[in-house]
């Protein structure tokens, strides 16, 4: 019996995947706990309209990581930091991606969530730091972040 599948299943398909199942499988499991849906061409069509509609969306979300690749990587956008730090120019503490991603925000009015950017580790430092950030798939971008002492 062929199905397409409304929902991941372990070892059997993805969702959106059309696959040939034995009957008995996919009456009862698949399609009785609303893991899938008969595939019939009604079923079909509506599955090649939502995939149509996924792949726009898609592209869209590409389109403005690119944008906001072009907004962070461009020379203007600095993001200046203060915080305190001792002699040596170490900091008392140190500063994490959230707070790069709200001053990120608060200066250049760019929002980018603080999961995406990449920062092994805080920063402890005074000075210059170049920060990874993925924007999207395939689409990184690379933000400036200026430290200073308070």
């Amino acid at each position: 019996m062929k199905v397409i599948f409304t929902e991941d299943v372990r070892g059997k398909g993805k969702r959106g995947e059309v696959k040939e199942v034995p009957d008995g499988y996919a009456q009862n499991f698949l399609i009785k706990n609303g893991k899938a849906k008969l595939a019939t061409a009604q079923a079909m069509s509506q599955l090649a309209g939502q995939q149509r509609a996924e792949e726009k969306k898609d592209e869209e979300a590409l389109e403005n990581a690119k944008a906001l690749k072009a907004k962070i990587e461009d020379d203007k956008t600095v993001v200046e930091i203060q915080s305190k730090a001792g002699e040596d120019s170490r900091l008392f503490g140190s500063i994490p991606s959230k707070q790069i991603a709200q001053a990120l925000e608060k200066q250049y009015q760019i929002k980018v969530d603080k999961r995406k950017i990449d920062l092994p580790e805080p920063i402890r430092a005074l000075g210059y730091r170049n920060v990874p950030v993925n924007l999207y798939s395939n689409v990184d971008a690379t933000i400036r972040v200026h430290i200073t002492a308070q």
